[in-house]
């Protein structure tokens, strides 16, 4: 069964009990936020408390999502799909594929990582433009290697899965900026997993979950057009090898409903043997209805 089938086989159930909404009904244009490299609804590498897709209370909806990284020595493919329920309830599923540089193939240890993504994300209160408080919601992301012998080589005390929880707060705050809308959003985010997981989870004497910040702040500068920079706190389990923190700056085009692209300059510091990793994101989403 191909990569595709996996996800759509995954999803089947959820599909079925969805009543179809048309991207034109439920949220404001671009209020859907964008989907995470994780998989779920938010920014590029920071998870918002928005739900993915336009679904209102009594909507459902689904997306779909590609995105690729690619730093000087690393390339990152991540897709999947996501469904919206009600704008209550989010269930999402995203594969990553991370090609290694030819230093680490010549360890005989494979040429790429792959893992698997399932998220799950409840909104708790609010909503990001309407109410006066900020949107809050609580999620979590199970992460599943599809082979560990890279992370067990480099001293990953699991090599085999963990699980982030994470409590979001998320904001639109309309003409806020010089007249332009603000949205900021605030993550903290319980971990073990090292690169998101890619590089196992915890290390040496550092098997317990970390709480980690992260944010995005951007302006609308028009129903279309958003541009901002988001910045990702990352555990440091690993003994023999450093880990930093994540930022990038992004621009997003939303011309409807139907789909939106976001281009970013990423900048992920050092990753397992290389050093200072900076390059393009690019990622597409596209909402099924």
């Amino acid at each position: 069964m191909n990569k595709a089938n996996q996800y759509l086989w995954l999803l089947t159930p959820l599909l079925f009990t969805a009543q179809p909404v048309y991207a034109g009904t439920g949220k404001l244009l671009a209020t859907a936020g964008l989907t995470q490299v994780e998989g779920s609804g938010g920014g590029g590498i920071v998870p918002w408390a928005t739900i993915s897709g336009y679904d209102a209370k009594g909507e459902t909806s689904v997306s779909a999502f590609n995105t690729q990284v690619s730093v000087d020595d690393y390339k990152l493919h991540a897709l999947g799909l996501s469904v919206g329920i009600y704008d209550r309830l989010e269930f999402s599923v995203a594969r990553q594929t991370f090609d290694l540089p030819s230093s680490v193939i010549g360890l005989g240890l494979g040429n790429e990582i792959n893992q698997t993504v399932y998220g799950v994300k409840a909104k708790l209160y609010g909503d990001v433009v309407y109410s006066n408080w900020p949107q809050i919601s609580v999620g979590l992301q199970h992460k599943n290697l599809s082979d560990g012998a890279i992370a067990g080589a480099i001293g990953a005390s699991d090599n085999k899965q963990g699980t982030d929880y994470y409590l979001s707060a998320t904001k639109v705050h309309l003409g806020a900026a010089a007249g332009y809308n603000l949205v900021w959003n605030l993550t903290a985010r319980a971990t073990k997993a090292n690169q998101m997981g890619l590089l196992g989870f915890g290390g040496a004497g550092e098997d317990s979950h970390k709480v980690m910040l992260e944010g995005s702040l951007g302006i609308l500068l028009s129903r279309k057009i958003a541009v901002g920079i988001e910045y990702r706190q990352k555990p440091n389990n690993l003994a023999a090898f450093k880990e930093d923190d994540w930022k990038d700056i992004f621009i997003s085009y939303t011309p409807n409903k139907h789909f939106n692209f976001t281009l970013a300059w990423a900048s992920l510091g050092n990753i397992a043997v290389a050093d200072d990793q900076q390059g393009i994101y690019l990622s597409t989403t596209g909402y099924l209805w």
